[in-house]
């Protein structure tokens, strides 16, 4: 080796030592950013085949070294991991959500209740049934009727409410879909740019990796990768973001709850362009919303059990006004439990007994009160509606909070092998440090040797 490429070796070891020192110390800037993966200075000898520079001689040790590329440290396996547990527990959780908010609105067990209220109002017809001239315990029971109507209607209300907001929520994920799919298609043509001109991406990749993990959390989407350095994504096969181009979707069907009835006017998301076809999801928050709003036949959460309340006030309807000489309830048209009102305006009008039998008979009120006892009774057709979501609720949070702890740990693999481990970086930058030093003493001996050789070779005596 010359004393010239002793210089050259030196040379590009200073360099190379001083942009690894450069990528630990973005490793070590980025420790606490959200998303970041770390990333490593590779290294590669320069053959002694190979001039380093002008004033190399090919020898054979070599030719000092170089950066051969910048690697981002991620990996795709643990990153579709990710993506798949995360479609899964997004899912889950927004079906709970769904329930939750439901049994909130159910407010069972409670002094005010349905239950509550359907109760009251069999007792008011049994104290009828022991006073039945007494004009306060007709006036009790019409209270009872009204109460237990109001009860009904405000229930179907929070329902439909509930619905006409999980509708206003689709529609947002999906606004978000697209412009989340719109990102990640120009981060495509930025990092295709940046990979062909020979610069590094890798900055890029961590903002798109970011983007792909929201669309997977609301869309349950897959991501094939691509040579040039693109990703593609699908939605159940069908390509949201291909290269640097994105489709986009959207919500249509139903605006409110009563028109949600059958497959025609089921709220869907479709692909907006010519024919709109239905786009079907494999998980995400927006596919657990589309189960919450399909209609009843579908297993609908929100539709469901707007229809039980709907069956609750007409079995009391259709049974009370059985025994009563006049309708005690008038169903009207549309959802029952909204429609329905009391009949009845006047107290004086409810009827205890048969009046051939005589003043005191209260056999019409005895019969009614008993309605709430019988198998077929309203109270049943509600116990069993709060039973059946209490426990579906339960096996939904369920299913939930083990599709979480599964993307808790995909998560944490990921994180393991992808965030800043700051003692790591301390000791790499120390190393690269000491070899920046190393580089420089045997520049700065070179140096001296050519000192030497040039401005004191022959000047002995002097």
């Amino acid at each position: 080796m010359s004393t010239f490429s002793g210089l050259s070796n030196a040379l590009s070891s200073l360099n190379a030592q001083r942009a690894a020192m450069e990528v630990t110390g973005q490793n070590i800037a980025n420790v606490n950013t959200p998303g970041y993966t770390r990333q490593r200075a590779d290294m590669a000898a320069i053959s002694g085949g190979q001039t380093a520079s002008l004033f190399s001689q090919g020898s054979k040790i070599g030719n000092g070294v170089n950066i051969t590329n910048v690697s981002r440290l991620g990996d795709i396996f643990l990153d579709a991991r990710v993506r798949s547990t995360t479609a899964s527990a997004s899912f889950q959780t927004a079906r709970a959500e769904a329930y939750t908010r439901l049994e909130s609105t159910i407010n069972e067990p409670s002094d005010n209740g349905i239950s509550a209220n359907l109760n009251g109002f069999w007792a008011s017809w049994q104290d009828l049934s022991n006073n039945p001239q007494t004009q306060a315990t007709k006036q009790v029971v019409l209270e009872s009727a009204r109460s237990a109507q109001q009860a009904l209607a405000s229930g179907h209300a929070a329902v439909s409410t509930q619905w006409n907001q999980m509708r206003t929520e689709t529609e947002s994920l999906v606004t978000e879909v697209n412009t989340t799919a719109q990102a990640v298609a120009q981060l495509n043509g930025q990092i295709r740019q940046t990979v062909v001109s020979g610069g590094n991406a890798n900055e890029l990749i961590d903002q798109r990796s970011n983007l792909l993990t929201d669309l997977s959390s609301q869309t349950g989407s897959t991501v094939r990768y691509q040579e040039d350095g693109t990703v593609d994504v699908y939605i159940s096969g069908n390509p949201l973001v291909t290269g640097d181009r994105a489709q986009s979707l959207k919500v249509v069907g139903a605006t409110s709850l009563t028109g949600a009835v059958d497959d025609a006017s089921a709220v869907k998301v479709v692909w907006n362009r010519a024919g709109e076809p239905v786009a079907s999801f494999d998980g995400g928050t927006i596919s657990g919303k589309l189960s919450a709003l399909a209609p009843e036949s579908h297993g609908g959460i929100l539709t469901t059990a707007a229809a039980q309340y709907d069956r609750v006030a007409e079995a009391l309807a259709t049974q009370v006004n059985a025994l009563h000489p006049t309708p005690v309830f008038d169903l009207g048209t549309g959802p029952s439990a909204a429609t329905m009102t009391v009949a009845i305006t006047d107290h004086n009008d409810i009827t205890a007994g048969v009046a051939a039998n005589g003043a005191f008979d209260g056999s019409i009120a005895d019969a009614i009160s008993q309605i709430g006892v019988a198998q077929d009774s309203p109270d049943a057709v509600w116990q069993t509606f709060v039973i059946s979501v209490g426990v579906t609720s339960k096996a939904t949070a369920n299913s939930a909070i083990v599709a979480q702890a599964a993307q808790s740990t995909a998560e944490g693999l990921q994180l393991g092998a992808t965030s800043v481990d700051t003692d790591e970086e301390t000791v790499n930058l120390l190393t690269y440090q000491r070899a920046y030093q190393a580089a420089s003493r045997v520049m700065t001996t070179i140096d001296e040797m050519l000192d030497q050789l040039i401005n004191r070779t022959g000047v002995v005596g002097r």
